[in-house]
């Protein structure tokens, strides 16, 4: 067997067995809602469908990352989805939660239990509950209730190497997603041998056979197709065959190893040579076989110091990431240090974290050299340490879609998940901070701008946020797409100006 095919040996993962065995143990036939989920069966298919319906997964956070998450895997027909905070409504919040109100800050209510219910109503098929302690406070419930996959997007860095760790021992799925601003880290960890059942989901290749040549002595038969179309067969492929008349042996053999490839040909190897397999007459049809493929995660404490390949996420930013790697690094040792986040606009908390980022910088030689960079990206950083605190909902929306896929990952199986880090930057979005003055990004009573739009205030200023609520939008459209659009538009305060005679608002048409 080729070098490809042998590595591609198929281990499922602990998290994936009992997903399996849920499956297995049941009674009753899983039905899946072809009306509501249509669309998801047709990319995922019926299979990787019923494995996401035998899931639980446990968000931990419910923040605005932590609830578009959590509606996003909702919506996708999962067993159950618990939500874990022991935070309570905070008025910043508002302006990312899309589930909370005024109402629940004004009297304190938990985030987790405040947003329960309209979660809910998204699916109600799907069992959705809320735990208002923090993860370090019950780590026996992990052990407890078998989840498959859990998500953290609040933990410091203390935690989530705990938790990761015990995730590894139990066989959990672990993603740990932050946003900072205009900046995120994703980091994935499915365990040691986590199984891809199907890499990228297209259909299996297929040929229309023309002719089979007499197998050889050496094992090795030729099979040439129609040129009506280009075969896309590749070296180390598997193959099985259909309707062949002639070679009827062909038609129930094992899957058989593609060697040399060509537009119209290709040849067989590893056959019995000393097997009739008869002579070809007519027809037949080839088609691959598709392998699953194991992959191997190491561990967060293994992976800050050797996170391999980051995905590029913008490839006019080729340094970038691991100067990303580095200063999320360096927030994380600030916030270690001082229990808070480096402030918007503070020269002092912004000096030290650039000082953190170069000693972490020079220890890593001595660590590993994977993470050292040549000279720290001061400027990168600076604008890191100023967005840290911040969460701002479109950033929140667009990774908790990405996380969402990759939990349907974990539990489906169903195309290549992140291995293992994303690290995201739109620094492009940003004002030029060293012309604004520090009391752009602080609210004030005498501002009359709403104090839910503080995180949005500390990222892009007071300027902007004025002009958003001054806009005049008209969108087309209120289907999915159109409805996040609106969803957005709100909690970033678009057209919503106090003087009606301004006219500022939105418009829909659709």
């Amino acid at each position: 067997m080729s070098k490809r095919a042998s590595e591609e040996v198929i281990f499922p993962t602990s998290s994936q067995k009992r997903t399996l065995e849920t499956l297995g143990n049941s009674n009753t036939t899983m039905d899946i809602d072809e009306n509501l989920h249509s669309r998801q069966l047709a990319v995922y298919g019926r299979d990787a469908m019923k494995r996401m319906a035998a899931s639980k997964v446990l968000i931990c956070g419910a923040n605005g990352l932590g609830v578009e998450i959590a509606k996003n895997v909702i919506l996708a027909g999962l067993n159950s989805v618990v939500i874990m905070d022991d935070k309570t409504v905070e008025e910043t919040d508002l302006s990312c939660q899309f589930y909370l109100t005024s109402d629940d800050a004004k009297h304190h209510r938990n985030r987790a239990a405040a947003c329960r219910d309209k979660l809910q109503e998204l699916n109600p098929s799907v069992a959705v509950s809320y735990k208002d302690v923090d993860l370090s406070e019950d780590e026996a419930y992990l052990k407890d209730n078998n989840f498959n996959v859990l998500v953290g997007t609040n933990f410091p860095l203390a935690k989530a190497l705990r938790v990761d760790a015990i995730c590894r021992c139990l066989g959990i799925a672990f993603i740990w997603a932050r946003t900072r601003g205009v900046f995120a880290s994703v980091f994935t960890d499915f365990g040691d041998n986590f199984l891809v059942h199907d890499v990228d989901g297209e259909d299996p290749l297929t040929g229309i056979v023309a002719n089979i040549l007499e197998v050889s002595p050496e094992g090795t038969a030729l099979v040439t197709c129609v040129e009506d179309e280009r075969l896309q067969f590749e070296e180390g492929m598997l193959v099985t065959f259909s309707e062949v008349q002639g070679m009827e042996t062909l038609n129930s053999h094992r899957p058989i190893l593609v060697t040399d490839p060509r537009p119209h040909s290709f040849r067989l190897t590893g056959l019995d040579p000393d097997q009739d397999y008869g002579r070809y007459s007519r027809g037949g049809i080839v088609t691959q076989v598709k392998l699953g493929k194991t992959l191997h995660f190491k561990p967060l404490a293994q992976s800050l110091s050797s996170p391999g390949e980051i995905l590029m996420s913008d490839f006019s930013k080729f340094d970038r990431p691991p100067q990303l790697h580095l200063g999320f690094a360096a927030v994380d040792a600030f916030e270690a240090k001082h229990g808070r986040s480096p402030a918007p606009a503070s020269s002092a908390d912004a000096a030290e974290v650039l000082a953190l980022a170069s000693a972490l910088n020079a220890a890593a030689s001595a660590v590993s050299a994977e993470t050292k960079v040549d000279s720290v990206d001061e400027a990168l950083l600076t604008l890191l340490a100023h967005n840290a605190r911040s969460e701002i909902a479109p950033m929140a929306a667009f990774f908790g879609g990405f996380v969402g896929q990759e939990i349907v990952k974990a539990l489906s199986g169903k195309f290549h998940p992140l291995n293992q880090w994303l690290l995201f930057d739109s620094c492009e979005a940003l004002p030029d901070y060293s012309k604004m003055d520090p009391s752009e990004f602080t609210i004030s009573d005498e501002d009359n701008i709403p104090r839910r739009y503080s995180d949005q205030v500390a990222v892009f200023g007071k300027t902007l946020q004025r002009k958003l609520a001054m806009a005049n939008v008209f969108l087309v459209g209120a289907g999915a797409l159109g409805c996040e659009f609106l969803k957005n538009f709100a909690m970033m305060g678009c057209c919503c100006a106090s003087n009606e005679s301004d006219g500022a608002v939105i418009q829909g048409w659709g």
